[in-house]
């Protein structure tokens, strides 16, 4: 069985840090290179729970234009053109995604990379179980067509798309004969705020395209406990993507709305309880709660000291704890009846006794 299929048959979590570029940033601020701080937080995103790490591969000529705005926080990132934003980060290539691949493999991690162009896309195929397609690139059909062909899984970034633009781009996976789609709800925008996270939407996806798993690209600032990336699994999202740093205080790219290590324990912890406490579908009475069944129920009990030939009447009984005498929902079968002998006080009632 394929990792795809495993993705799609099984309910469980597939936590993808996007690491990004971000590691230039931490890179600089702890005077290591770039390629050693992209290693560490492979190892430190590994460590915390992900099942896969995620890159960035382009080059900034073949993404931007040299006139393209900026579309994030100026804020968090005050970079003005995205081509110079991309710039100061594309100093990766084949040779150096190829390193990091190997050392995923090593440590135990999925290594992932999304291509931007087609040389990226070519020279990572023999790098990569599952292809990432961006939400920038999702009417770039020539492009998609490209990565399709090549016959590997394909998670599908909606961000800032219309329901037919995403059948669009779905129509063209399908036409190269490539099936193994992931669709994923997306924000185009850095940072998401949450009353602009619409995770409804995975519900509204899912019934649209029914037949494929979902996911979440997440552009949220983390929040204390991880809720985001919670209630998008409970809605359906079975793969959760979001960016990922060591250091959340600094300014620019995309440390500003990731998720650190202790944020990924928080959420596969909140994974862990979600499998304990979901249980069963269906209603009924649970091994641990026989004792309750016994002793928190009521029984028919004696109100009074009841003498030997009267009859009980609604008078002189009352409904107390435990449940292990006559149901009080059975009073009606007992009213009126005579009682073969005396029954003290609060004594539970009991057939024998008529």
């Amino acid at each position: 069985m394929g990792m795809y299929q495993e993705i799609k048959d099984k309910q469980e979590v597939f936590i993808i840090a996007e690491i990004g570029v971000n590691y230039y940033d931490i890179a600089r601020v702890k005077n290591i290179t770039p390629l050693e701080a992209a290693k560490l937080m492979v190892k430190e995103a590994k460590d915390s729970g992900v099942h896969a790490v995620k890159f960035q591969s382009y080059k900034a000529e073949t993404l931007a234009s040299k006139y393209s705005p900026a579309y994030w926080d100026q804020a968090e990132e005050p970079t003005t053109s995205q081509y110079e934003l991309f710039k100061k980060f594309d100093g990766f290539g084949a040779q150096e995604y190829k390193e990091l691949a190997n050392y995923c493999k090593e440590i135990g991690v999925i290594f992932m990379s999304t291509p931007f162009d087609i040389e990226s896309a070519d020279y990572l195929e023999p790098l990569m179980e599952i292809y990432k397609i961006s939400s920038s690139d999702l009417t770039n059909l020539p492009f998609i067509t490209h990565i399709a062909k090549k016959g590997k899984p394909i998670f599908l970034s909606t961000g800032a798309a219309t329901l037919g633009e995403i059948e669009e781009a779905v129509n063209a996976i399908l036409e190269t004969g490539n099936q193994e789609i992931c669709i994923m709800h997306c924000v185009l925008a850095y940072p998401t705020s949450y009353k602009d996270a619409n995770l409804n939407m995975i519900k509204h996806l899912k019934a649209i395209f029914p037949n494929y798993p979902l996911g979440f690209s997440d552009h949220t600032r983390p929040d204390e406990a991880m809720l985001v990336l919670t209630t998008a699994y409970q809605y359906g999202a079975t793969v959760i993507e979001k960016h990922f740093t060591l250091d959340k205080s600094l300014q620019g790219n995309d440390h500003y709305h990731a998720m650190n290590p202790e944020d990924v324990k928080k959420f596969c912890n909140n994974m862990k309880l979600l499998q304990q406490i979901d249980g069963e579908y269906c209603k009924r009475p649970l091994e641990c709660e026989q004792a309750a069944r016994q002793q928190a129920r009521r029984s028919i009990v004696a109100k009074e000291d009841i003498m030997e030939g009267e009859v009980i009447t609604l008078e002189n009984i009352a409904f107390k704890r435990p449940g292990t005498g006559i149901s009080p929902k059975d009073v009606g079968k007992i009213i009126g009846r005579k009682v073969k002998h005396s029954i003290g006080k609060d004594q539970l009632l009991q057939w024998e006794y008529f």
